[in-house]
């Protein structure tokens, strides 16, 4: 396998970052969601000008993991004010991390996650946090395996769907 690589993610990536994050949650929760209910998430978390106004927001980070100059996962992060949910402005929220499905199991994720490792040192955050969905065990594993536990959970619409996202965090200071 040749070098992996994670880049910072440009507004000129919006495509790709549409692309990459199109099909890996499609890969991820197609199998277990209605087919209206992803169609409406895909449509709204991933339109161009929603993916170009958080590329935009110097209080949000993209990354791309790059393989062969093929973009196979994604990492977004969040600080201050563009946390999801107002944990704590010197925190670090791990929105995504993403991985294409033919690359599961080759140190993709760990490799995103240690990019994100790398930000939450150089702000000097206090904790980092996620939500991931309950029945993601694959994702609950990676990250209580990276230090995670959790402190709260809180409810992710997809769609008309109401699921339980376990709140993880894992205290730096």
């Amino acid at each position: 396998m040749n070098t992996l690589k994670i880049i910072p993610a440009t507004i000129d990536d919006v495509l790709k970052l549409q692309s990459i994050g199109q099909q890996t949650f499609s890969e991820t929760f197609a199998n277990v969601n209605s087919e209206e209910n992803m169609k409406k998430y895909l449509d709204e978390s991933f339109a161009t000008a929603k993916l170009a106004a958080e590329l935009d927001n110097p209080s949000s980070y993209f990354y791309l993991a790059v393989l062969d100059q093929k973009v196979v996962g994604y990492l977004k992060l969040n600080t201050a004010d563009a946390q999801t949910e107002k944990e704590d402005l010197n925190a670090l929220e791990i929105e995504r991390i993403y991985v294409a499905k033919e690359f599961h199991g080759k140190k993709v994720a760990q490799a995103l996650y240690a990019q994100a490792e790398e930000i939450a040192e150089e702000i000097k955050a206090s904790y980092m946090w996620l939500g991931v969905w309950e029945k993601n065990f694959r994702a609950v594993s990676f990250y209580t395996k990276n230090g995670f536990v959790q402190f709260d959970t809180h409810i992710f619409r997809l769609g008309n769907d109401e699921q339980t996202d376990l709140m993880m965090k894992k205290v730096l200071i």
